[in-house]
Formats: structure tokens, sequence, C-alpha cells
């Protein structure tokens, strides 16, 4: 593949928010290849929704030939990055950070593993950081800094002038922290190319400056737009305002794959060109024959949910979403029961066997007399069989592998129920 043609692709799919020096960048990844990097905080046992465009986007970079980099920031989880919270993180403990990184490690090797491409390499920003002394650190790297320059800084005006949170020393220093990684990475792995998140544009700059200063040498970032749902959410979260998690033990593959067929459609085909490998050309001429919008967004989940775990899981979302939905309960293996149970979102433990009160426990129903409408107007099925009754009270014969039972509501709502 061509490089010359990689710019075009990431502007053209919506990568790019803000750039430094577009010009002399797009010049340069044309003429040379480039290595990469990106960085995350292990500050959960997992990576997330909102992780998986600029891994993406490192993707695109290792497809087209040019190196790319992971940094785990360990140290700078340690600290805490102030960018545009509302108040100070808490400090995690060393050894449980410890091993979240290494759960996130885990991760991206299964995200990057294709053996005809550049293979990723990982670095954790601790290595240098446990070495460095204080006194130095200060004397050689902090004198580059301006307090002035610092404090103007959009992440730190958000906390500076609310006078019931402000910004501490520890997290004011973050930004310095991060510069020096790029600096870092530029010395040791030549390094010329920052990306990141939207919020992180401020610390990105700081590491160009840093660079400059140092060496008399230009090197570049970019930041990947944040998204934000047609509601104004966060891109990520569920309904119940549930991150929506890379780790198939925090969030099941099921709930994954349903969260990328319930995207708003208006979001669909930006979020194909974001999210999956599809060609330009293929997304517009699906757009332009006015392709059925639920097809477009069964692509996009299959691609995502096969990208981040893998074929086989697919597999199985894909039989547990067309038996649900389709009306084959009794083709639903009992680890897909367990897979419908683990994050809760579609499951609820239930302790009668009165139809009604079920009904409104599970929030079907606002009240047992709604709950009776329901059922008299046939809008409610027990494992796919419409119950017309009333007075219906589950039995044995209900309780799939004596422990579960599907609840549905309308053609589209179902809950697993709990016994």
């Amino acid at each position: 593949m061509s490089t010359k043609n990689l710019f075009y692709e990431l502007k053209s799919r919506g990568f790019i928010n803000n750039i430094s020096n577009i010009v002399d960048f797009t010049l340069r990844l044309e003429n040379s290849n480039l290595t990469v990097y990106c960085g995350f905080d292990p500050t959960a046992d997992s990576l997330h929704i909102g992780h998986l465009l600029p891994l993406l986007c490192l993707k695109w970079f290792q497809k087209y030939g040019h190196k790319i980099i992971v940094l785990l920031g360990y140290a700078t989880s340690l600290i805490g990055d102030p960018s545009f919270k509302e108040k100070e993180r808490t400090l995690e403990i060393p050894d449980q950070l410890f091993k979240w990184t290494q759960n996130i490690i885990n991760q991206l090797k299964i995200f990057f593993q294709e053996k005809q491409l550049e293979k990723l390499i990982i670095v954790n920003n601790y290595d240098w950081f446990k070495e460095i002394n204080i006194i130095s650190f200060l004397r050689d790297t902090g004198k580059l800094f301006s307090v002035n320059n610092m404090i103007n800084k959009a992440s730190v005006q958000n906390r500076i002038h609310r006078a019931d949170q402000g910004i501490s020393f520890t997290e004011f220093s973050y930004s310095i922290l991060q510069a020096y990684d790029f600096l870092h990475l530029y010395k040791t792995h030549k390094v010329t190319l920052q990306i990141g998140g939207a919020d992180q544009w401020g610390n990105i700059v700081s590491g160009i400056d840093l660079i400059r200063k140092i060496y008399r040498d230009q090197v570049f970032g970019f930041t990947i737009p944040l998204l934000i749902s047609s509601d104004g959410v966060k891109f990520g979260k569920t309904e119940k305002n549930k991150t929506i998690w890379l780790n198939s033990k925090r969030t099941s593959p099921y709930t994954f794959y349903q969260f990328w067929l319930n995207i708003d459609d208006k979001q669909v085909y930006p979020l194909l060109k974001l999210f999956t490998f599809i060609d330009l050309k293929t997304i517009q001429d699906m757009y332009n024959s006015n392709c059925n919008i639920q097809e477009v967004k069964l692509m996009l989940a299959n691609f995502v949910t096969q990208f981040v775990h893998g074929k086989n899981q697919l597999c199985a979302v894909q039989r547990i979403t067309n038996n649900l939905f389709n009306g084959n309960i009794e083709e639903l293996k009992k680890t897909d029961f367990y897979q419908l149970q683990q994050d809760g979102i579609y499951s609820i433990p239930v302790s009668t066997e009165d139809l009604k009160q079920v009904l409104v426990n599970a929030k079907f129903a606002a009240s047992r007399s709604d709950a009776y409408r329901l059922v008299t107007s046939h809008a409610i099925k027990v494992n796919n069989r419409k119950e017309n009754n009333p007075n219906y009270k589950f039995n044995n014969l209900d309780k799939l592998f004596n422990k579960f039972t599907i609840l549905t509501k309308g053609k589209k709502k179902h809950l697993l129920l709990l016994w």
C-alpha cells in the first residue's frame, strides 16, 4: 500500500481533528516511513470502546508499513491526567496498576497480531521514569516549560477557576511527564509522530515543543475526535450509562455486538468509515444506493466484534442474536445463556412465579394493571411462546437448563430471567 494515500485515507474517514504543521507533515508522510506512538494510561483492567479509534488509527499506519508503538503509562497513571476532568482522579494502588497494565498488554497483542505486518512495539513509561533523579529532571527538563503556558492550557483552565476543586501540583505536572515520554521515544525509537484523543492536544503540543527546544528537530502530532452519540452522551455508554469494555469478562461479546446494532441511524456511515477497513468507495456506493440501514449496522457490528473478540465469539453472538430474534430459543446453548447473564444489562434475578409481578419487576410494565393489559393484548412471550393468561405462573418447564427463561415484550425487547 502506498504511503502517499494514508493521509487521504485518515482525513476522509474522519480520524484527524487537530494536526500540527499539516503541510510539513503530509510531505514527511509521503516521502518516508514514520514511527508513530499513542499512549494509554492503564486506569482500569481493560481498554474500552473509546480507545478503539486510536487503536484503529495505529492499525492504518501499520497497514501502510509504518512502525507503531503503544505506550502504557504506568508511571503517569500514578500521577493522573487532569485533561478535562471535573475533579482530581483517585490515585491508584501501584500493584493494581501493574496487573491492569498486563491485562491491557494481552488485549493489544490480539489486535495487532497479523503476521504479515510490522509488529507492534509495547513500552511502559515506568521503565524510564523510575531511573530519573528528581533534581536533574527539574533542572534539565522542567526549566524548558513555561508555567504561564501550562496554566493557559484548556485542560488546566477547566479546573483552576473552580474553587471547589482546583488542581494539585501532581496533576499540573502531568503534561511535563507526557512531553518527556515523547522525547524519550524520539531518542530511543526515532518516533516523530504522536496521536491521541482530542483531549490530549495540549499534552501532545508540549512534547513537540520539548523536542524542538532540545534537538532542534520537527516532530508532529494529531488528535482524533472524541465521539458523542446522538443524544449527547460520550460514545461507548449504554442506556444504563455503563461503559462498553473490550474485555469480554467486563462486557460480554453479545452486549458489545448489540451496542453496534442499536446505534442511531444517522451515525452508521460515519462510524463505518472510522471503525472498519472497508474501502471508502464501497461505503459511498452503499450510501448512494440507499442500502437497508439494518444490514449496514450488521456489517459494522460484525466487523468490530470480530476485530475485538475474534471470529469464534462473533459466531457465538450471531447465533444468540439470530435465535433470540427469530424465536429459536431451543437452539441456544447453555454458554449462550451465561453470556446473556454476564453483565446484567439483559438479565434480572427473579423470586416470584407470578407473571404480572415479574413484568413489573423487570420494568416491562409500570404496574400490575399495566402488566394485565400487556398480557391480554398478546404483547408478551415466554420462551417465544405467546402467553395470554394474565394469571400465569411460571413452572419448571419454563426454566431452561433449570435456571433461565427468556421473557419478550413486543418483537425486540428481550430479558433473561434468572431463577
